[in-house]
């Protein structure tokens, strides 16, 4: 059965319409072999379909937020009912191996999960008023339509960390997903769309799909009706995206690149820190925004380190991420792999040692553009290496010093997720301290990806600022407003103002 076969019998049984993905004019490639597996209906009446969501927000935001939190339970229902399909077809439309395809979807699931309890805890809090007589609360209330753009790596969870929320908070959704990765877009909303009908009497247009390209996405930036966007995608993205909501106000949650690394200290469990730079390196072919890109080992177990590291990148299966055993998929297209080559043909002109780093011929997949992930010996931490490239390039570097070790590792323009590997308590702390790592995510004894839902999402820097999926980032989808009641009979001004009248 080719791809397009298995595709289109996926896509079936999720309940997508043929019309949708057969006759349009977005030709869909999957990164294993490179064979056109779909050809894609754009959406042209982007306005009318915002239009569409804002009605629904005020007919939602009228629902109470435990009944909005039920639709999200209906969700996540639904997704574990077709967890194995959209995690199969995550695979083939993005390449990400069997394991990771459903552990995607298993993340939506689990912030259904958290989410569908959220929705009776959106509490504010009472504050103390200085005047008598006199209650001061915070409320917090349904902010409008939230806009989401994704990016092809995490095709359908990043949709979910912000819809989850944005529903029970009392919002509406409308998605522009990666024009690389809108079958699983359309997927996950006839998935939704199911949840929606056994909830019963869904505004219209509650979530809404935009398929097409940066203009699809320039219109959904730029309309009035549209008061929070997500965005998740690459820093030149952000600086596109960004500026244009501040123009008219509109809030952002900006989910940007990463540049992460790991410190290996002299105390470090080296068996320990090897399993955990591997897969932080080589996962999603290096494709996650929060893939291990530097590695700041001390001079002391640099070699030994290395070492070990070399053979487990010599002895990584590479190839079809539906075969069982492989670990390193494709890269997403051609233009990855030629930026890769740029990023290691830079490191070599500035002296450093690539090992990996080459095209491997996969079997029946001659079109894919797979990859050996490569271990680059830097002398400095250059602009080569402050640039993140969305490949498996680890840059590693060696310090003696605990300090320096810090020093590089914050030494980029990028914030979002870091590590270190240590069993000495003081240099842990200290990396978690404000005088550590300056990253949204920092980590000890363990690698920089792989995020659980239950934390808040998101890097500083260049990497944005935004926060996503857990703890309090739902306050992000909604406006507070400070109340305050007199149940008294004289009315006193705040600050000992007085402003009698007769």
């Amino acid at each position: 059965m080719t791809i397009r076969a298995e595709v289109e019998k996926l896509l079936g049984r999720l309940g997508v319409p043929a019309e949708s993905y057969t006759g349009g004019s977005l030709a869909v490639r999957s990164p294993i072999n490179g064979e056109i597996i779909a050809n894609v209906r754009t959406t042209n009446d982007v306005d009318k379909i915002i239009a569409e969501a804002h009605t629904a927000f005020l007919a939602w935001r009228e629902i109470p937020a435990p009944r909005r939190g039920e639709l999200i339970r209906l969700l996540g229902e639904e997704l574990r009912a077709e967890r194995e399909a959209l995690g199969t077809l995550v695979t083939l439309e993005a390449g990400k191996i069997v394991s990771e395809g459903l552990g995607e979807v298993q993340e939506m699931i689990d912030i259904c999960t958290f989410a569908a309890g959220l929705s009776r805890q959106l509490a504010g809090q009472t504050i103390p008023s200085e005047r008598p007589r006199h209650r001061m609360m915070e409320t917090w209330h349904p902010l409008g339509v939230t806009g989401v753009i994704s990016a092809f790596n995490f095709p359908v969870a990043v949709w979910s960390w912000n819809a989850a929320l944005a529903l029970v908070c009392g919002n509406s959704i409308v998605w522009k997903p990666s024009e690389k990765t809108p079958l699983t877009a359309l997927a996950t909303q006839a998935i939704f769309e199911r949840a929606a009908a056994k909830f019963g009497n869904v505004p219209a247009g509650l979530a809404s799909l935009l398929i097409g390209d940066a203009v699809v996405g320039k219109t959904l930036v730029d309309s009035p009706l549209v008061p929070l966007v997500s965005a998740t995608g690459s820093t030149a993205m952000g600086r596109a995206v960004g500026p244009r909501l501040a123009q008219r106000f509109a809030r952002q949650i900006l989910e940007l690149g990463g540049n992460n690394a790991a410190i290996i200290c002299p105390s470090a469990d080296l068996a320990l820190a090897l399993r955990g730079v591997a897969f932080a390196a080589m996962g999603t072919a290096g494709q996650r925004c929060t893939t291990l890109r530097r590695l700041i080992v001390h001079d002391s177990v640099y070699d030994s380190f290395l070492s070990q590291l070399r053979k487990v990148y010599a002895s990584v299966s590479i190839g079809d991420p539906r075969t069982a055993g492989t670990l390193v998929g494709p890269l997403i297209d051609q233009q990855a792999f030629d930026a890769m080559q740029s990023a290691l043909t830079n490191a070599r002109s500035s002296g450093a040692k690539v090992d990996g780093g080459e095209r491997v011929n996969v079997a029946g997949c001659s079109d894919g553009f797979y990859v050996r992930p490569a271990l680059v010996e830097m002398t400095q931490q250059n602009d080569t290496v402050r640039h993140e490239t969305f490949a498996p390039i680890l840059y590693i570097l060696r310090y003696k010093n605990f300090d320096d070790a810090i020093a590089l590792h914050n030494d980029v323009p990028q914030g979002l997720s870091s590590a270190i590997f240590t069993m000495d308590m003081r240099e842990a702390e200290r990396f978690l301290s404000v005088a550590g790592s300056d990253c949204g995510i920092a980590n000890v004894n363990i690698g920089t990806s792989g995020a659980e839902i239950g934390g808040a999402f998101g890097g500083e820097k260049e990497t944005g600022g935004g926060r996503e999926s857990g703890s309090d980032a739902w306050k992000q989808y909604m406006r507070r407003a400070t109340n305050t009641i007199n149940y008294g009979t004289d009315l006193p001004l705040a600050q000992g103002v007085v402003f009698d009248i007769d």
